[in-house]
């Protein structure tokens, strides 16, 4: 091994990257998605979904966050109605794609979110890519999220660490996604009366729950 490959391993394991896997389990239910979208002179509708999923890497190091959140279309209940749910599934599909195939999907790149401190809120701010059903904001921009995370050490929430998120998306415009009756195939008669009764821009919740899937590893790798 030459000189060069030396110092660059000893770099790597006294001063390297230091990532750790964590998991927000889908099934479980104590993660939970819920937009509301408030029309002036319409209604108030509400999507939520307890079905959010997340893989993802923590670098201690750098204070980042690496990896995807998806939230499946047929998760989302909308007012808890089923007629409502069934139409908020054709406009997000715009009807060219089965609802099950369709997931709300965000992907994260090295997103800073600080050193987490132990049962101490850690606030963030990040721009974060979003797609739905596959298609990403129709300006190309990404959504601005504002949020905290706290680590919590094994034994507060089982065996493994935790990382508990909180974050909200304001003014998420879901018309810059296409997802309304203008964009669907069979709502062009009905677009006029629905102009004012649903708002373009809402508010998305998140709550997440992140479990460590196993020990932490110098560069992420196990």
């Amino acid at each position: 091994m030459s000189h060069i490959e030396v110092v660059l391993a000893v770099g790597l394991t006294a001063g390297g990257a230091f990532a750790e896997d964590f998991h927000v389990d889908p099934n479980v239910g104590h993660s939970t998605f819920s937009a509301v979208f408030d029309a002036k002179l319409g209604e108030r509708i509400s999507a939520t979904s307890s079905a959010v999923e997340c893989n993802a890497s923590y670098d201690e190091k750098t204070g980042t966050v690496s990896g995807t959140c998806s939230v499946p279309l047929t998760s989302i209940k909308v007012d808890n109605e089923d007629t409502k749910t069934d139409h908020f599934q054709q406009w997000a599909t715009n009807k060219k794609m089965e609802p099950k195939d369709c997931k709300f999907e965000v992907k994260l790149t090295g997103v800073k979110i600080g050193k987490l401190v132990v049962e101490t809120p850690v606030r963030f701010t990040a721009e974060v890519p979003f797609t739905i059903c596959g298609r990403a904001r129709t300006d190309g921009g990404k959504e601005r999220v504002d949020g905290n995370a706290i680590l919590f050490p094994p034994g507060s929430y089982g065996e493994a660490k935790i990382i508990r998120v909180r974050a909200t998306i304001a003014k998420f415009n879901r018309e810059k996604y296409q997802i309304g009756p203008q964009y669907t195939e069979g709502w062009l008669a009905k677009v006029q009366s629905l102009a004012k009764v649903v708002a373009e821009e809402g508010t998305i919740e998140l709550s997440l729950f992140a479990k460590a899937k196993g020990n932490a590893t110098s560069d992420g790798k196990k």
